[in-house]
């Protein structure tokens, strides 16, 4: 042992580049990959987790989801104080890496339905909600706080001399981000997908949330490893700070002197010069004037941040078979990185140099503009999907209706009429006996795991069901399925709908196959003159009592282009024009601005969802894009006044103004030294020295 840490310590004084960059990157870089991975595979299942797993409804799935999402994106200025004023760092990323970890490991033991489902009816316990709050806060302290660390540690990593590959390295920074997107967002749908349990089978959330949290293990071991070569720099004081407190300074000095005895000055800031100085007070103000154009940004990502909600619900809904593959709802999410890894270079390489060559001024805000613009009408487009789904889905009773299910048992068709409705036609059934449908078994689709089941004594006969396809083991009883939601998402595995179930009375069986949608359900009828031998299955009959999911996932790509075109032009955009218009020394803050607009974004989604309280999901869609294209022409007017700013001719002015204003102090102190030196001289000469 003590050999190899000899040789690593060696390795790590001498192996410090490779290929001209420092080798400390390469545990930064695959730190990255693996806590992205681990945040975005969480994400992609957190909204089914809590709608079919918790059993929440709709608008609290939703809700809660992205009061997580809005946590991630405030946690991010505690991590930079932190990291600034206190830890630094390295000693930042380590310890939030550990809460991040941790909560990780809570989100996968709270799926656990063996623990979690004590007396084994299905549904979870108390400790399973709040296991899964406690395991949420801890991620979003985690990821938020190391957030603004990383990306820093690792520029800290290099040298003057390596300005070309500093420049790389964020290049390949943002491609390992949307690479354990895309990896996460495949991989985790398909692990939730298999089915998992002890005593009861069910979606194995335990396994998605798991293989997550042991990347985040892996992610901090990656980087402890790493930590005898990283160039670890002191912390120096948070900028964020002295920017609040002059910003404070000059608020409270300018309402003690708000009589109008007091001269105006031309900027509310400028009442801080007698404690700040005019340097820091004038890249105060070029910040403001960024921070301004944000007010109107977080209802892009009101909008942007539903693909993991309100869009990942709608594929419920719809038709997952694409041939030999089937895609979960949560898989399409995956469209999003795809597009974003090929629209990025594309866009940078060919639409803005043709737009250039065409003699369009498509400035910053023009783009962010346009990027709004397309952003709304993804919503448009999801409105229209979702009228498409409505036309297809079952109507069910409210609360204050009630629901009437005819069954004629006759061999003719008959016809019924209801108060106040006109007659309708009842076709037979084609049974014999009431006692043939009381043998009914009621199927939903994908399967019947994890919902409530109550054991109810059939027939004399004992005739039970196993499902091979749906790994359901029906012992000493035929069930019947109390279903508390008739639409699941699709079935990852099937490959092909065909069901084939076994029936036995123990010493009998019978195989019986069908053809089962997506998203439907049936009620299969066997009849009392049912017969064991090679056609035993010609005699069994089916009712499909919901109709299959029937259209199709593919309808939402166009949506996800849209949302994808909008955030390559306005989030890639947005994050350079910040760069661009901040002080040298004030970037960190417009970032925890940027982010913050995201964490507000997401609030909006809250309020909407829980006060506004709308009933056809198609409208909401509607009122977002709508909401968005007013914030857009606002926005477009701001832009329209905004001048562009030059932060180092700025600073580079009031620093030769400064370096001016000590020269001439130096001047007069040596007038003074020279008067007091010669103080016998004549008048005339004393006269000539001033």
């Amino acid at each position: 042992t003590k050999i190899c840490l000899v040789i690593w310590s060696l390795f790590c004084v001498y192996a410090q580049e490779v290929c001209g960059y420092p080798l400390s990157i390469f545990f930064i870089v695959v730190n990255e990959f693996c806590e992205r991975f681990s945040y975005y595979g969480m994400r992609a299942v957190l909204v089914l987790y809590f709608r079919y797993f918790l059993r929440f409804d709709d608008d609290l799935a939703t809700s809660i989801y992205h009061t997580f999402v809005a946590l991630c994106y405030l946690t991010p200025i505690l991590g930079a104080v932190v990291a600034d004023s206190w830890l630094g760092k390295f000693k930042t990323i380590i310890y939030l890496s550990i809460v991040y970890a941790i909560g990780q490991v809570v989100m996968a033991v709270s799926a656990i339905h063996d623990i979690t489902d004590t007396d084994r009816d299905g549904t979870p316990d108390n400790l399973t909600f709040v296991l899964s709050m406690v395991g949420l806060l801890l991620i979003a302290l985690g990821t938020g706080g190391i957030k603004p660390c990383v990306a820093a540690f690792g520029g800290d990593q290099f040298q003057d001399h390596q300005a070309k590959q500093r420049s790389t390295f964020f290049s390949v920074f943002y491609l390992c981000i949307n690479g354990g997107s895309l990896l996460s967002t495949i991989i985790t749908p398909i692990l939730r997908g298999q089915e998992c349990g002890i005593h009861s089978q069910q979606k194995c959330y335990p396994l998605a949330f798991g293989v997550p949290a042991a990347l985040m293990v892996v992610a901090l071991v990656v980087f402890i490893i790493g930590s005898g070569m990283y160039h670890k720099t002191e912390p120096q004081g948070n900028i964020m700070l002295d920017v609040c407190k002059c910003i404070g300074f000059a608020i409270k000095n300018r309402f003690r002197h708000r009589s109008s005895s007091y001269p105006k000055r031309t900027h509310w800031m400028d009442w801080a010069e007698e404690k700040y100085e005019k340097l820091l007070i004038a890249q105060i103000k070029m910040v403001l004037k960024v921070l301004f154009l944000y007010i109107p940004l977080p209802m892009f990502w009101t909008l942007f941040d539903q693909k993991g909600s309100r869009w990942t619900l709608q594929a419920t809904t719809m038709d997952g078979n694409f041939g030999l593959l089937i895609l979960q709802p949560d898989q399409m999410q995956t469209v999003n990185p795809i597009l974003i890894l090929t629209l990025v270079p594309i866009m940078d390489s060919v639409v803005y140099p043709l737009i250039k060559k065409c003699g369009l001024n498509f400035t910053p805000l023009k783009r962010m503009t346009v990027g709004m613009f397309l952003a709304a009408m993804a919503f448009v487009a999801a409105a229209l999907v979702q009228i498409q789904i409505d036309k297809t889905l079952p109507t069910f009773p409210s609360s204050s209706q009630s629901q009437l299910k005819l069954l004629n048992m006759g061999s003719v068709p008959l016809t019924v009429t209801l108060p106040n409705n006109d007659p309708f036609v009842i076709e037979a059934a084609k049974v014999n006996h009431l006692e043939e449908v009381l043998l009914g078994i009621h199927i939903t689709k994908p399967d019947c795991i994890g919902r409530s089941l109550t054991q109810t004594l059939m027939s004399t006969q004992r005739i039970c069901f196993t499902s091979k396809s749906f790994k359901c083991v029906f012992s000493q009883f035929c069930l019947h399925y109390k279903t508390h939601k008739h639409r699941f998402p699709k079935h990852l595995l099937l490959l092909i709908s065909r069901a084939t179930f076994t029936i036995t009375n123990g010493a009998n069986t019978c195989e019986y196959s069908r053809e089962f949608g997506f998203g439907s359900s049936y009620t299969l009828l066997i009849p009392s003159h049912f017969a064991w031998g090679p056609t035993c299955s010609e005699s069994i009959s089916g009712i499909e009592d919901i109709q299959p999911n029937s259209f199709h996932m593919g309808w939402q790509i166009p949506q996800y282009f849209l949302i994808t075109c909008g955030e390559v032009v306005f989030s890639v955009t947005g994050l350079e024009f910040s760069y661009s218009q901040a002080p040298s020394n004030m970037k960190a803050v417009l970032q925890a601005g940027w982010l913050f607009t995201v964490a507000i974004g997401n609030f909006i989604v809250l309020i909407v969802a829980e006060i506004a309280q709308i009933e056809e999901q198609w409208a909401e869609f509607v009122l977002f894009a709508s909401l968005l294209v007013a914030v857009c022409v606002i926005f477009s007017i701001m832009a329209y006044f905004y001048t562009y700013m030059d932060p180092a001719e700025i600073e580079a002015q009031f620093r030769d103004k400064g370096g001016k204003e000590e020269s001439d102090k130096e001047e007069l102190q040596m007038q003074k030294k020279d008067f007091v030196d010669h103080h016998n001289e004549d008048d005339e000469a004393k006269q000539t020295k001033m």
